[in-house]
């Protein structure tokens, strides 16, 4: 696949430590972002330690005969069972978790999986459309519909997950593919980014004139002037071709 990428993250204005953590492979192979949780240093581990674990496995078995789908489930499980590994030496981070979200361009085929609320965007045609589903109590309720999206957007319980990475009892996760044409932009985000700006908002910043640093930069900028209430870490990438 060819295309421009780039990453940004900052703690925000209320938090002193940041739980986000990315990685962007060299090569455009995959993109990864994740946002811990579970205390002052628990939540920064947890993210960092899912991340190298699946940048790892990746890494390791690119050129196995493992299908992409197999692929990414292994790599979630590792970096699940890092973290309960994790948990288990240093018992006073037993309660830290992560959100990741995952693209993956391989075989001539772009992929996707997540965990919890950290999103994966797409931009074509000037309309943003969110992918990912959010693994939490308010996306459950939308989808049933007792919530509206506006008191969703408000409601107390917004922030409770229903699945992260760092849990025993994490439940597989799904493995899609998506179709994507030359001209699309794919945004990864953190929660930091969407608890303070709506879709539209998001849409309006993803300028083509800009470059791929002025629209994070932006995207994070705006964030932080709505109130910057959470670590936001955005991942921007934008599809040239699609040849390997």
């Amino acid at each position: 696949m060819k295309c421009c990428f780039t990453g940004l993250t900052d703690p925000g204005l209320i938090r002193t430590v940041n739980q986000d953590y990315y990685y962007i492979d060299p090569q455009g192979r995959f993109f990864i972002v994740a946002d811990g949780m579970g205390g002052h240093a628990g939540g920064q581990e947890a993210s960092q330690l899912a991340t190298e674990a699946i940048q790892a496995h990746l890494d390791e078995l690119w050129d196995s005969p493992s299908t992409s789908i197999e692929l990414l489930e292994q790599a979630f499980d590792r970096a699940n069972q890092a973290i309960l590994q994790d948990q288990k030496n240093h018992p006073e981070r037993s309660d830290m978790g992560t959100t990741t979200v995952v693209v993956m361009f391989r075989q001539g085929q772009l992929w996707f999986t997540h965990i919890g609320d950290s999103r994966l965007y797409r931009l074509r045609s000037s309309q943003l459309e969110q992918i990912t589903e959010d693994h939490t109590w308010v996306a459950r309720a939308m989808k049933a519909g007792d919530l509206t999206p506006d008191q969703a957007r408000m409601h107390p319980w917004r922030h409770v997950l229903s699945q992260c990475l760092g849990r025993k009892d994490m439940q597989q996760i799904d493995v899609e593919a998506i179709d994507i044409l030359p001209g699309d932009r794919l945004l990864l985000c953190t929660d930091g980014l969407t608890e303070e700006l709506s879709d539209a908002a998001i849409a309006s910043h993803l300028d083509p004139s800009l470059t791929y640093e002025q629209v994070a930069a932006n995207l994070i900028g705006s964030a932080k002037e709505k109130g910057g209430r959470d670590n936001i870490t955005v991942v921007l990438v934008g599809i040239n071709g699609i040849e390997d």
